[in-house]
């Protein structure tokens, strides 16, 4: 595994290019590939590109939100003492590894956003006590636990399915948890992540020569706040505790009615108001909270510039209809058995180019369902696929990884070379829990 892994880290290195590059090629690619299998022209595939570009800034606004606010939260003294005391029950490398993996699992099976952001905040603070582990892996290890979100209790596709009035709730009704998120193949799956995922990554830990350990650098993240002596209105205003603290009892009151009257709804808004408002009452007075926003935008370059040409590349794989003759072809070669394994697949290709899981959603769900009912297979069974799907290729894809990547200060390269692994170990578990229960 060790060889593997440093052959797999070197053809990273040596080939990846950073994730501006990959989605600018990725556009390129699915341009001349509209061309060639659809009956689109180059000035068809042009408009649907500039159409497309803008479709995910809603989106895209809360992955800067959601980064922002958590690396704030992160640097609050309080929540760094809570990291800290976690982080210490790490005594090597190895456990460094482990820790870090369950905790990333059990995040992201309870929600996709808190996942992302505390799991790559965790292990920088277990970084921070075990100075001898592989960063790189560390980080990896971090992001791996996204694997199962899909599966978890924020899957957006199975808790959409379960809602009244869905948009395919003409088709397949309303779908309750019990067949997707709590089904046997489902939870099968789950549990077989669950036990192998943190083993898998405690023995790609490289020998200690070939060990990458975090730049000190890297980890400074003392939020510096001038002091200011005068005592004019407005240096009171930016230095008072009452303020934040009423501020932070509105934020709080309204998290308590929402889960009051809408129970465990744990939406990506949601996740967003709970780092804000823990944010501006752990930092205490609104300066050191704003200081602490100032040094965390740094980290959001990424998202901002790619996240539109992803949109782009989503709009010209629907509007030209390529997504459709990707998922078309799988269904072709499809047996009432080998179906939901197939759509697992399909899904997984169709991810590469709409890393997105409503989206990907929405542009599948009509064929995939569709053909569900011709041989005779089960809907829900068939959702959960394409949600696995959704989830499976993300740990080659850029897309969702830059959160934890701009959190930790490491290139895409740095980590995909052990994320080729947990692809490949998360899609034989998915592929038997989809074909043989």
């Amino acid at each position: 595994m060790k060889t593997l892994t440093r052959w797999s880290n070197t053809i990273m290195e040596r080939y990846l290019p950073d994730p501006y590059i990959f989605v600018a090629i990725l556009t390129l690619v699915v341009f001349l590939l509209g061309m060639g299998l659809t009956d689109s022209s180059p000035l068809d595939m042009t408009v649907h590109w500039g159409n497309g570009f803008w479709g995910l800034l809603a989106f895209t606004m809360q992955m800067v939100i959601v980064l922002v606010a958590g690396h704030v939260l992160a640097s609050s003294p309080f929540f760094k003492k809570i990291l800290s005391s976690m982080a210490g029950l790490a005594k090597s490398p190895g456990q460094a590894i482990l820790l870090v993996t369950v905790i990333s699992l059990i995040a992201c099976w309870i929600n996709w956003g808190f996942g992302l952001v505390i799991g790559a905040l965790f292990a920088k603070e277990i970084a921070k006590k075990v100075k001898t582990v592989d960063y790189r892996l560390l980080i990896a290890s971090a992001y791996s636990g996204f694997i199962i979100w899909h599966g978890g209790l924020g899957g957006s596709i199975p808790l959409s399915i379960a809602t009244e009035n869905h948009p395919f709730a003409n088709m397949m009704g309303v779908v309750p948890t019990t067949e997707t998120i709590f089904s046997t193949y489902n939870l099968f799956i789950i549990a077989v992540i669950f036990l192998t995922l943190p083993l898998l990554n405690r023995f790609m830990m490289p020998k200690p020569e070939d060990t990458v350990t975090v730049d000190p650098k890297l980890l400074d993240d003392e939020i510096e706040v001038e002091e200011v002596q005068d005592k004019t209105p407005a240096a009171r205003l930016e230095n008072s505790v009452t303020l934040s603290m009423l501020v932070g009892a509105l934020g709080v009151v309204y998290l308590v009615n929402h889960f009051v009257t809408k129970g465990f709804d744990l939406n990506l808004n949601i996740v967003n108001l709970i780092f804000f408002i823990l944010g501006i009452i752990f930092h205490g007075t609104p300066k050191r909270f704003l200081a602490a926003v100032a040094n965390a935008v740094k980290t959001a370059g990424g998202i901002i510039i790619q996240f539109p040409f992803y949109a782009g590349i989503m709009g010209m794989m629907v509007d030209s209809g390529l997504a459709s003759v990707m998922s078309q072809w799988f269904v072709s070669v499809s047996t009432a058995a080998t179906f939901p394994l197939f759509t697992f697949y399909a899904a997984g290709l169709v991810n590469f180019f709409v890393p997105s899981g409503g989206g990907q959603w929405a542009v599948q769900a009509p064929i995939m369902l569709e053909a569900a009912q011709t041989l005779g297979v089960s809907y829900s069974k068939t959702a959960m696929a394409i949600a696995w799907g959704d989830a499976w290729t993300n740990m080659i894809q850029p897309f969702w990884a830059l959160p934890a990547l701009a959190i930790a200060g490491l290139r895409a390269k740095d980590i995909m070379g052990y994320c080729v692994f947990v692809l490949l170990l998360s899609g034989i578990v998915i592929s038997i829990g989809l074909f043989f229960f």
